[in-house]
């Protein structure tokens, strides 16, 4: 089976519970009790709870040499899994800027530099401030919850923070960042670059996608009939994107568009109190048109601003990004009225991308605004459960993975107790028997496991 057919039919089954989503009655968002796994318990250490019946471990710490020699990285950050010959391989972000040894894969004084091609670090920073941020692959057997091996797969980037998986077996990782060269930097930064999921041992050639744009990236997800690419931009003052590659699986070319609510242009999603525009409502469907976007290298690091101009919406620091069922869910992390974060689903038109898509043009939906922050406080990273819930990380200092029902309903899977640090990266194995997350701070990555066919919300 090929891998873009095989990637079309997981995403479907993964996604069924949001089939028919658009036609639901909502109500704000609550916290039920018959929906997930059961009140959060405290384990045998302290750092995380889990409902009954599940168990974690830790597969994945900063500072552990690796396979390759190399120390791991840390800041870990998003994450995907992929299945490649009956393997299930992670390919893993570390978010770390140029400069930082201390959390590079050299060592805390370079010992380990030598030992790496210069000409495969993207930004080797005039030797001055080296470029330590990538991925790494991790090789992971499920039956045994033991990493097989684990390598850094790309280096010499700037803030890799998310992105996403395609369908033709890649992870697109997305720097967080609009730095330009300098005295410091060889290079401009703000670029996505492509990772083979692969057990072979070694470091990719770093590769900036340039057609894609040049902005404070955060993350993608790729429609696998169309091979359109959706992006999200981390800034306060970010848009959406659409990339629409010149050839399917190709991402070298392509055209860059921003998402604008029709009818309604230079529209302001953020629903922030103190802004005097027309708030946008709750499960309210939207018609959009794409906005084509000039100068695209931006040296200027303005294309939201320019974009914004010319009539796209705005949106509250777009964070996680993932397709389901034909539907692209993404988050804001600090958008709506309490500032608690937002999440939005995207549904592309029949005809998306083409010349006629304007006779049924794509659909933009606020899904989800937390007015609590007991339920959901600053969503980052999201995914697509088996069951068909959004499964999405926090970003604050005592963070949760939350479970959003199709209906709008929350629950916790889990809550960090050990680390004052972010959940990221969160994702299922292609199995579904295992969830994957990142604690960024410490570098931990964490594998759960559980009853989770036994969720009540099924």
């Amino acid at each position: 089976m090929s891998s873009r057919r095989k990637f079309i039919r997981n995403a479907s089954v993964i996604s069924m519970g949001f089939m028919g989503l658009h036609k639901l009655a909502f109500s704000l968002p609550s916290l039920d009790e018959k929906v997930g796994y059961g009140p959060l318990l405290k384990g045998l250490d302290d750092v995380i709870e889990l409902p009954k019946g599940f168990k974690y471990k830790i597969i994945s710490r900063k500072g552990n040499k690796m396979s390759d020699g190399f120390f791991q990285p840390g800041l870990s950050d998003g994450m995907a899994v992929f299945d490649v010959n009956g393997k299930t391989i992670l390919v893993r972000n570390h978010e770390v800027s140029p400069g930082d040894m201390e959390q590079g894969p050299y060592g805390p004084e370079d010992e380990l530099l030598s030992k790496m091609d210069k000409d495969l670090i993207y930004d080797y920073g005039r030797g001055k401030r080296i470029g330590v941020g990538g991925t790494s692959n991790v090789i992971f057997n499920e039956d045994t919850m033991e990493v097989e091996k684990e390598f850094l797969s790309l280096t010499g980037t700037y803030r890799n923070c998310a992105g996403g998986p395609t369908p033709w077996g890649t992870w697109v990782t997305c720097e967080e960042t609009t730095e330009r060269a300098n005295d410091f930097l060889e290079k401009d930064h703000g670029y996505n670059f492509e990772v083979i999921a692969t057990d072979k041992v070694g470091v990719q050639k770093p590769v900036p996608l340039k057609a894609m744009g040049r902005f404070s990236h955060e993350a993608v997800a790729v429609d696998p009939d169309t091979g359109i690419v959706y992006e999200t931009e981390d800034d306060s003052e970010g848009l959406i994107y659409r990339f629409i590659p010149d050839t399917y699986g190709d991402l070298s070319s392509g055209k860059l568009q921003a998402l604008a609510i029709k009818g309604r242009p230079s529209c302001d999603t953020r629903n922030w109190k103190k802004l005097d525009s027309e708030p946008i409502e709750l499960n309210t469907p939207m018609e959009v048109e794409w906005i084509d976007l000039e100068d695209i290298d931006s040296p200027n690091s303005d294309l939201n601003q320019r974009g914004f101009e010319k009539g796209a919406a705005r949106f509250a620091r777009g964070e996680g990004m993932w397709y389901g069922n034909d539907e692209i869910y993404f988050a804001c992390t600090n958008g709506g009225k309490e500032n608690n974060g937002q999440i939005f689903k995207y549904i592309p038109g029949k005809n998306e991308g083409k010349p006629n898509e304007s006779e049924a043009p794509g659909q933009l939906e606020l899904f989800i605004e937390s007015v609590d922050s007991d339920l959901m406080r600053f969503a980052d990273n999201l995914t697509v459960s088996p069951w068909g819930d959004v499964v999405l990380a926090e970003d604050q200092s005592t963070p949760r993975l939350v479970g959003v029902t199709p209906e709008g309903k929350m629950y916790h899977i889990a809550r960090n107790i050990g680390y004052k640090s972010e959940f990221a990266g969160v994702c299922f194995s292609p199995s579904g028997k295992t969830l994957f997350v990142n604690i960024q701070g410490p570098g931990l990555t964490l594998a759960i496991q559980g009853p989770w066919s036994g969720n009540k919300s099924i």
